[in-house]
């Protein structure tokens, strides 16, 4: 099943692990979408708000990030770049632990789940492995991260199974038409 065209925005709120919100503006042009966001959270005691500015090609590979995570020390600043093949640079070194990467997935973003949805557009049953480039909240750090979907429901509510090995992390995930998720266990809800 293709999704519908993105809103103009969309808003979430943290639950649970963090108290804090994120929203997100879409812009489509002829080279892709270009996605800008904010979030912000309270988390063990610990306050951030990470600014992302995302350039998505039109098969929804991730082909550069801008983030900015301020932080009681001060602002941080990461840009990472990718060739939409799976070879990526971070602040414009090669980073070879990434290769075959397609996807960011930001900490501080419920968005990001929706980059290996819309680009796998999986039929109900089949799954497939979608190992990102995963950036850490608190310090902006980059590492692999496996991950593997299933869509596991049809219908208006497309629901798909996620397992983050690395974290022991398995959930089944809401997502809505426009494949941006609508219930995150543990981490989001969709508002707006």
């Amino acid at each position: 099943m293709s999704f519908t065209a993105l809103p103009p925005s969309a808003a979430w709120r943290h639950r649970e692990g963090r108290t804090g919100f994120e929203v997100a503006y879409f812009h489509r042009d002829e080279r892709g979408v270009v996605v800008e966001g904010c979030a912000t959270a309270a988390e063990d005691g610990v306050l951030w708000a990470i600014d992302y500015r995302l350039r998505l090609d039109g098969s929804w590979h991730t082909r550069s990030a801008r983030i900015i995570g301020r932080y009681r020390e001060g602002r941080r600043t990461l840009n990472v770049q990718s060739d939409g093949l799976g070879r990526w640079q971070i602040d414009g070194s090669p980073v070879p632990e990434l290769d075959g990467c397609l996807d960011i997935d930001l900490e501080a973003s419920a968005f990001t789940n929706a980059l290996p949805v819309r680009r796998l557009d999986l039929t109900v049953g089949d799954a497939a492995d979608a190992p990102a480039v995963y950036i850490r909240a608190g310090d902006l750090t980059a590492n692999r991260l496996p991950q593997h979907y299933r869509r596991v429901v049809d219908g208006a509510g497309q629901r798909y199974d996620y397992t983050a090995p690395t974290f022991d992390f398995h959930a089944t995930l809401e997502y809505d038409e426009y494949g941006l998720v609508v219930d995150y266990p543990g981490l989001a809800e969709r508002t707006a």
